[in-house]
């Protein structure tokens, strides 16, 4: 319960930072301000047990380890493709769903649903790569960006039509429980949701700086004409870009559904947080996208904790804009001359 607070503007807009005190107070963290019936900036900071405030910071690194793998895909697509994806969110949204499909209709665990989540967007990347994208992508900006909106309301409405509007979260899966470490309380579902993300997010970099699928990606990405020189199929090559990013999409979206509900409706959140995550980390750059992520996770959980849930995105984006007008470059891009 404690990690409710950090979650997605649809999942804490009715919670405060009182909550988390009064919860605390339940399970023996918080003493005497336990019993304190408003915000934790009201309580004061003398009052606020440290272990609650550790366990609100371990929280906010978790959840942003999450939103860092899935803006990873998105800044393969826009760094290294100069190409905006506005339904990228979206394809969090179906990554949810297909991991709830996975739990209904064939009962599979964590390690199942996040394979098949994984693998159906993966393939629904390629296919509209080869359907859409590659039919665009030399047109005016114009084209790619109503063409990928339009994609974002459709399968948004596509969503709702399938499954309404109704919240919906998984059935209890072998990460249900709370373990204790140092001292501190986490949801194991939580715990794996965040370790895995940071572990996915490193093997990201690690495939497009180390390996030769990468160099491929990177020189289609600089010169698409020169790398045809060489034998690079760049439509290929650009394929695999959109099942990467759509992969990391679906597979950051079916860690999310372990710990959160959500509807149709959450792509939009997601897509946003994606967009200032990769702008914040610096245009493609996985290894930035990670560092950003962490950075706004941890930011929404503290800003939530001590000034309340609505003003966390004021904090956020308040800070990203004054950070860009500092760096326009983003964390770990580079400054154009």
């Amino acid at each position: 319960m404690l990690f409710a607070l950090i979650g997605p503007n649809w999942l804490v807009s009715r919670f405060r930072a009182g909550a988390i005190i009064r919860q605390a107070g339940r399970i023996g963290l918080a003493g005497s301000c336990g019993r304190c019936q408003t915000a934790a900036a009201d309580c004061g900071w003398a009052q606020v047990p440290m272990m609650v405030v550790v366990q609100v910071i371990v929280g906010g690194l978790l959840l942003g380890a999450i939103y860092a793998l899935f803006s990873s895909g998105l800044t393969l697509i826009w760094g290294m493709m100069n190409f905006i994806n506005f339904a990228h969110g979206e394809f969090v949204m179906l990554g949810m769903y297909v991991a709830f499909l996975t739990v209904v209709w064939l009962h599979g665990g964590p390690v199942v649903f996040g394979i098949a989540a994984a693998l159906a967007l993966f393939v629904l990347g390629v296919g509209i790569y080869v359907s859409l994208i590659r039919h665009v992508i030399r047109g005016p900006m114009l084209s790619q960006i109503l063409s990928t909106f339009g994609l974002a309301l459709l399968l948004r409405y596509t969503a709702f039509w399938i499954f309404s509007a109704n919240f919906v979260s998984l059935p209890q899966t072998s990460l249900a429980g709370t373990i204790k470490l140092g001292g501190i309380f986490l949801p194991v579902a939580q715990l794996v949701a965040g370790a895995t993300a940071i572990v996915l997010t490193l093997a990201l970099h690690l495939l497009l700086t180390r390996t030769t699928i990468g160099s491929r990606l990177l020189a289609v990405a600089e010169d698409r004409a020169a790398a045809m020189l060489m034998g690079i199929r760049p439509d290929r090559m650009q394929a695999l870009a959109w099942g990467l990013s759509a992969g990391a999409a679906g597979i950051a979206g079916a860690l999310m559904a372990t710990a959160y509900p959500w509807s149709p409706s959450v792509g939009e959140t997601f897509g946003l947080i994606a967009f200032v995550v990769v702008a914040l980390g610096g245009f493609g750059s996985v290894l930035g996208s990670l560092y950003a992520g962490l950075i706004i996770g941890l930011i929404q959980a503290m800003s939530a904790f001590w000034l309340g849930a609505i003003y966390k995105d004021i904090v956020v984006y308040g800070l990203f804009v004054a950070l860009l007008w500092l760096r326009p470059q983003g964390l770990m891009g580079k400054a154009r001359i």
